[in-house]
């Protein structure tokens, strides 16, 4: 089920390649790859598949941060979009340490399952090796909006501030880790989304609409992954309701920096830490609550429509 239309996100087409080198003939365009459990299954060496197929879909994403940068006219931009070009070049300061635990945790688990599900531990080898593609494309959004900042003089990201967002996150579940991510770009895709909605640059709602593209495959992916283990039997459905309810209860993680209270914990999620002031905020909360539902039912297969419904269903599982 697609939930998110690819074009929504596009920008000028003159930023494109006249022809695409990623798109070969034979293979046509290049793809997320869904049914990975059932596509590994099917071959003993369609992991290598997987993994060019990644190779093309991140050749046919790229774009040069130098050249976005350059159509951003610096000069015309108020004190909204300076806000968030401030706030959300530091958040992407946090998926590096993310990117890492995520390959880290890939492999640990990809080892484990080594000779009692082979299928399983290719799963998880193909996205460790995604993981270094996700990583790349979130270097281009830090690098862009953090050096965007500077040019326009905002408040400096001390050294210290760095290092804190740096702090890798501890190992969890790897289908709550997934879904966790899933779930933090299905966040970034719509603040991203609403953020270029709102600005009057054509170059900055441009890198902000690219950016949203980006974080949109970057969620599909996640699903993509996090679907495969749920179809390989060894990993309960239970975990994805249980982070599902961690983000939309009442006061939840959905609501970010918003909330009365946010938890002091020792990494940094970065939508605790947003800071808008007197800009307008760019959540959308009834829009992430249904991408939730959305992939919820991607992932399980189980049809949610309310946080009601996603407590009763996990506290079901629960038993």
């Amino acid at each position: 089920m697609s939930v998110i239309n690819d074009e929504a996100g596009t920008v000028d087409p003159t930023v494109e390649p006249a022809v695409d080198p990623a798109v070969d003939p034979a293979l046509g365009k290049p793809r997320i790859v869904d049914n990975l459990y059932e596509l590994l299954s099917r071959s003993r060496d369609g992991l290598m598949d997987v993994i060019w197929e990644q190779q093309r879909f991140h050749e046919h994403r790229r774009w040069s941060a130098v050249e976005f940068l350059g159509a951003v006219d610096t000069r015309s931009l108020g004190e909204n979009d300076r806000t968030y070009v401030w706030n959300f070049g530091r958040a992407e300061l946090t998926t590096k340490p993310g990117a890492d635990r995520l390959a880290r945790l890939s492999d640990s688990e990809c080892r484990k399952w080594v000779g009692k599900d082979d299928v399983l531990a290719s799963v998880l080898q193909a996205c460790g090796t995604w993981s270094r593609y996700w990583n790349e494309e979130e270097a281009h959004h830090e690098s862009v909006l953090t050096h965007l900042s500077r040019m326009l003089s905002c408040e400096p990201i001390r050294d210290d501030v760095v290092i804190r967002y740096r702090e890798i996150f501890g190992d969890d579940d790897m289908l709550r880790t997934l879904f966790l991510l899933a779930i933090s770009e299905i966040n970034a895709t719509v603040f991203y989304t609403s953020m270029a909605s709102k600005v009057k640059d054509e170059g900055l709602r441009a890198l902000f609409r690219r950016i949203a593209t980006d974080e949109m495959h970057h969620m599909r992916y996640f699903v993509s992954f996090a679907r495969a283990l749920v179809d390989s039997g060894k990993y309960s459905p239970r975990s994805v309701l249980a982070v599902a309810h961690l983000f939309v209860r009442p006061g939840g993680e959905l609501y970010g920096s918003a909330r009365d209270r946010v938890e002091d914990r020792r990494h940094i999620n970065w939508w605790d830490h947003l800071e808008f002031k007197g800009a307008e905020r760019p959540d959308d909360h009834d829009r992430q609550r249904k991408l939730i539902f959305a992939f919820v039912e991607d992932v399980t297969s189980i049809a949610v429509n309310s946080a009601e419904e996603v407590e009763d269903r996990w506290l079901e599982m629960v038993g």
